[in-house]
Parts: structure tokens; C-alpha cells; sequence
């Protein structure tokens, strides 16, 4: 693939109906030229999300691609590559030239996670990548469907224990996953773990009262709990979210230490220059401690993190071995690829 193709379906003309459809929107021209001292941005970036359209990562990165324009006067395309649990676009990204012009925004557990879940991945998440900074920290919202007979946490623990194999996870990604397998094992609860293609589809699974329960990025939840089809029981955060004041968390609900989440992060193929590292990390930093747009992610059910490079590699090397250990102990198997 050429970097220069840009393309959403691999095809240049594809591309090109992509971009002009970018610049009615948007009325900036790629031609127009904001590039620093080291000349990048000199053409469009291409920012792959490896999930559908509609959750947490698609959100952000729509968000940040289109300040990311605005400070640039050059097009970000958002390209949502899913499948494989986030594994195609993360090592389409990961073989792409080092040349900052196609980034990976995802949740992070796909690269913190990886390692243990699929042991035959065509890329290494500790190696390929060359950390820019992590985004937001979107909780996971432990929600129900109305109908469930429950009001809190406490509640839903003892009904599962009391209703053996009638509850079911609605999980979206590594993430949610591992975090429904880490609360059964705190709990005593057997819950199945069911995935779904997506937030997005586990959100309306939920909402639609295919599953019972959901563990999923506040960001993305948020307007079904807001809107009533999903009962928002708790947030699996350190402390209640700015977003949610009068939802409990997990830990007060009697669960200790019960954080899981969206770990939201931009990343670069390994062995980009260092000075555009540097670039997009200030920008980005300036971005989202911008007023307006620190304001709207926290509105959204997020918490702005907005670290450097070096902070970014340390937590998920970090993440890494937390998520090792409850792949093991909760006895769950690779996947092979």
C-alpha cells in the first residue's frame, strides 16, 4: 500500500471521492499548507481506527481528527479497519512506512492485551509501535438491561449467584472482556462472556435486551444510560466521573480496586523521526487541554490524559503484565491466528 494512496477501500479513486467529500464538509484543501519547521504535515493523514463505526475509538478519533485539521489546514482521514479483536488495522499500521502520515488511535488493550490472547499475531504490539500519547481514560460502565430485577452492584452480584448460567456479559473488545473476566473472579459470579462486532452492537444488544449485561467505555454508553434503555450501575473508575456525579463506582459498590476501562492512545509505526513524535505529541497535548475540547470529552463520560511519549510506552508496558496475569488466572485460552 502507497502512503500516498490514502484510500478507505484501497483504491485511489475510492481516495480521492473521500477527500473531496472531506473538503465539502470541512473547506479545507489539502493544498493548503501549515507545516512547521520540519515541513510535516505536508499531505493528508490517514488516522486508522481498528473498530466499526460508533464506539469509543471512532468517536475520539473523529474528534481529534478534525482539531487535528484545524490546526494543520491538512485533511485526517478516519479509517475504520475492525476485525480480529482490533488486529488487522493495528498491524496495517504497524507495516506501514515510519513516516507519520498513517496513525493508529485505539483502545489500548488490543496492544496490552495481545500478547497473551493471540500468540501468532503477524506483529509485535511491544515492538511496532512508536507511542504518542494516551488520549483519554474512558471507565467502563457496568450498565443492565431495565428489565433485569437489580438496582445496584450488590444486587446483580447476589441475582447471578442466585441464577446460575441466566446472565451474560455483552463484551466489545480485549478490554471489556478481560475486564467482565476480572469481575467475575472478584465476585464468585459465573457470567457468560458473550463478544459482539463493536460497541456499538453490544451497546444496542443490550439496549435491545439480546443481552443482560454490559461492561463498556462510558463515552460510548453514555447516551443509553442517559436516554433510559440501559441502567447505569456503576463506573469501574477510582472515583465517581464528572459526567455520571450521581452513579456509584465499582469499588464503592463493594468490588476493591475494580478499575478496567478504554485506555484511548495515538501511535505511530516504530521507527517514525522522533521530531514528528514530538510534534504531534504537543499538538495533541495542546488540543485536548484546550478548554472547549477538555470540556466536551469530560461531558462525554472521559477523563483527559494528555501524557508524553515516554509516560505512554511505561504504562502500557505496565498494562501488559497486569492483563498477562488475568488471562492466566482466569484460565482463559489463546486464541490462534
Amino acid at each position: 500500500m502507497k502512503v500516498t494512496s490514502f484510500s478507505l477501500a484501497s483504491k485511489q479513486t475510492r481516495c480521492g471521492t473521500a477527500v473531496t467529500l472531506f473538503i465539502a464538509l470541512t473547506g479545507v484543501s489539502p493544498q493548503a499548507n501549515a507545516q512547521g519547521p520540519d515541513g510535516y504535515p505536508a499531505k493528508p493523514i490517514r488516522l486508522v481506527v481498528p473498530a466499526a463505526p460508533g464506539g469509543t475509538s471512532d468517536i475520539l478519533a473523529r474528534t481529534i481528527g478534525l482539531e487535528l485539521t484545524k490546526r494543520w489546514n491538512q485533511p485526517v482521514i478516519v479509517d475504520n479497519k475492525p476485525g480480529a479483536d482490533s488486529n488487522v488495522g493495528a498491524e496495517l499500521v504497524a507495516k506501514a512506512p515510519p513516516d507519520g502520515y498513517t496513525l493508529l488511535l485505539l483502545d489500548t488493550s488490543t496492544l496490552t492485551m495481545g500478547p497473551s490472547l493471540y500468540p501468532k499475531l503477524t506483529y509485535d504490539p511491544r515492538k511496532d509501535f512508536a507511542p504518542i500519547t494516551m488520549i483519554v481514560f474512558s471507565p467502563h460502565v457496568l450498565g443492565i438491561h431495565p428489565s433485569l430485577p437489580v438496582n445496584n452492584v450488590r444486587e446483580l452480584i447476589a441475582y447471578s449467584k442466585s441464577n446460575p448460567g441466566k446472565l451474560n456479559f455483552a463484551s466489545a473488545s480485549n478490554a471489556s472482556r478481560l475486564g467482565a473476566a476480572q469481575f467475575n473472579l472478584q465476585t464468585g459470579t459465573d457470567m457468560l462472556i458473550v463478544p459482539y462486532k463493536g460497541g456499538a452492537a453490544s451497546i444496542n444488544a443490550v439496549a435491545g435486551g439480546e443481552a443482560n449485561v454490559i461492561l463498556n467505555g462510558l463515552l460510548a454508553t453514555l447516551p443509553q444510560v442517559k436516554s433510559g434503555r440501559i441502567k447505569g450501575l456503576a463506573t469501574a473508575s477510582a472515583r465517581r466521573m464528572e459526567a455520571t456525579p450521581d452513579v456509584p463506582t465499582v469499588i464503592e459498590s463493594g468490588v476493591p480496586g475494580f478499575v478496567t476501562g478504554s485506555w484511548q492512545g495515538l501511535l505511530a509505526p516504530a521507527g517514525t523521526p522522533p521530531e514528528i513524535v514530538r510534534k504531534l505529541n504537543s499538538t495533541l497535548v495542546d488540543i485536548l487541554k484546550a478548554p472547549d475540547t477538555h470540556q466536551k470529552l469530560v461531558a462525554m463520560g472521559a477523563e483527559v490524559v494528555a501524557d508524553s511519549p515516554e509516560d505512554f510506552g511505561r504504562f502500557l508496558r505496565d498494562e501488559t503484565v497486569k492483563w498477562t496475569k488475568v488471562v492466566k488466572d482466569a484460565g482463559i485460552k489463546s486464541e490462534q491466528q
